[in-house]
């Protein structure tokens, strides 16, 4: 059996901020069937999800095209791929079954052939919505948890701020300072974003960094006595304030620097003499490193979960034609929570 299947690719590479008009929809034939013995397996994409550091991938040239597989570049023209769930349609390995649902790195497409190896794991419980598998029962989530807890080790009671703190892995960072009891400031792109943070998500404040002339004093405002805690998702100027603001031996957690993706922003440039002085630990990190704890993380937060101390907060849009879109939205700051694009119902 064949069908018309609409998938996504990129027309050039992307040096700057992304544009709808950098991507393509294309359809083509695709075959429903696999070898019987083969390592292949035929997926139907339920959920994509939408993430900011593919940008990387799309540039001619980043960094990071060499430190890990996700990071691999882009070729213009060729179907996009991502983390995402799917149903088997067909399979060629004993493995996986007709029906299973799985998550894996399958293409920005309504169906993807991929290998065996492409699928991370099959999903077998329906206690939660399977979406929740890429945000926060996910790499994000796992991001946030081990950013926050195994990185920064915070204390009870330390005064923590988070910057993108309404994003997929921010909104989830402050949630889990707040079971620590800790003082929680965040910064969001809008006054509804930031009423969120108080209101939804429990942050003791929040402020919209786009009202601010001085971030800087800013964060002097909101943590007079200085920041144990910054976890960091933007870079730029936002990371330089923070570090001014530090206190001694506080920690840093650096996600992402979503400022800098896209080529316009300032590169961030931290005062050195702070970093020395004040014995502020830095460190980068990608939710791969802590594969070995994915299960104390995803057991803990399923109990957050379970009990309603945990609020997940997602963003959907509908079908491939929505992909576009989505992606540049990221960087336009249109989402809230975990952006992800649902192409059909399980």
């Amino acid at each position: 059996m064949e069908v018309k299947n609409k998938y996504i690719v990129i027309k050039h590479h992307i040096e700057d901020a992304p544009k709808e008009s950098n991507f393509e929809i294309k359809i083509g034939a695709f075959a429903l069937s696999v070898e019987p013995g083969s390592d292949d397996v035929i997926v139907k994409n339920l959920y994509i999800s939408i993430d900011p550091y593919q940008i990387n991938r799309m540039k001619s040239y980043s960094s990071s095209h060499s430190t890990i597989s996700f990071a691999v570049p882009i070729t213009p023209g060729e179907a996009i791929d991502g983390v995402s769930i799917g149903k088997v349609v067909a399979s060629g390995t004993a493995k996986f079954e007709k029906d299973d649902l799985v998550m894996g790195v399958f293409t920005w497409a309504e169906y993807s052939l991929v290998k065996e190896g492409n699928i991370i794991k099959k999903l077998d419980s329906s206690e939660f919505p399977p979406s929740y598998h890429l945000g926060v029962l996910g790499f994000n989530g796992l991001s946030a948890y081990a950013g926050f807890f195994e990185l920064c080790k915070p204390l009870k009671g330390e005064k923590v701020f988070v910057s993108a703190a309404s994003g997929a892995v921010g909104n989830l960072v402050g949630q889990y300072a707040k079971f620590l009891s800790c003082y929680v400031v965040g910064c969001a792109g809008s006054k509804k974003k930031v009423a969120l943070l108080k209101e939804k998500l429990g942050y003791d404040d929040a402020f919209n960094y786009k009202e601010e002339t001085d971030l800087n004093s800013t964060l002097k405002r909101y943590f007079p006595d200085g920041i144990d805690v910054y976890f960091d998702n933007v870079g730029g100027e936002m990371l330089e304030a923070a570090i001014a603001n530090m206190k001694a031996f506080g920690r840093v957690a650096i996600c992402g620097v979503i400022s800098e993706y896209a080529g316009a922003g300032k590169k961030a440039s931290p005062n050195m003499l702070d970093i020395v002085y004040k014995r502020i630990n830095i460190r980068g990190f990608l939710a791969a490193d802590f594969m070995n704890i994915f299960d104390d993380f995803f057991a803990k937060t399923s109990d957050y979960l379970r009990t309603g101390q945990l609020k997940v907060i997602e963003d959907m849009s509908s079908g491939v034609e929505s992909i576009p879109s989505a992606f540049v939205g990221l960087f336009n700051g249109d989402n809230v929570g975990k952006k992800i694009i649902n192409l059909a119902e399980e």
